[in-house]
């Protein structure tokens, strides 16, 4: 029997190959029906890189960040504008205030809005419109 990694990658290469971003999964248990909603986008593809890799557009230990840090409070996929083509929330050397929207955190077909928490001057945007994100991931920094 393959284990459940494999048949994970192999699904998804075949989703790939397919053109398919998103499945329903449904099971019948014994105690009651099991449904699974599972979006898959190339930005996601990060979660399965090997142990020790780390995206140029992500911090790593021995990368200083000076300023106020917005970090994503949940697993999910960020977004830098309301929707695509839209103007983004902002940019390096955009003043923002405390309440701002600053980005989307989409998780399980929810926006969540990140907002600042301070007054200030957006110094550094961490992140790319779609990159997927882990809970605690430097999204913006503020000064």
């Amino acid at each position: 029997m393959a284990s459940f990694r494999s048949t994970v990658e192999n699904m998804s290469k075949l989703m790939d190959e397919m053109g398919i971003t998103e499945l329903d999964l449904e099971r019948q248990l014994l105690l009651g029906l099991y449904r699974k909603h599972i979006h898959l986008s190339k930005q996601q593809a990060v979660a399965a890189a090997p142990v020790g890799f780390v995206p140029s557009n992500k911090t790593n230990a021995d990368t200083k960040i000076s300023g106020h840090v917005l970090k994503s409070p949940m697993v999910g996929v960020a977004y830098l504008a309301p929707e695509p083509g839209a103007k983004p929330f902002v940019k390096v050397g955009s003043a923002v205030k405390a309440g701002d929207t600053v980005a989307l955190v989409e998780a399980m077909k929810t926006f969540n809005p990140i907002k600042s928490d301070i007054d200030g001057v957006v110094k550094e945007i961490l992140v790319t419109d779609g990159m997927a994100v882990e809970f605690d991931t430097p999204i913006i920094v503020i000064e």
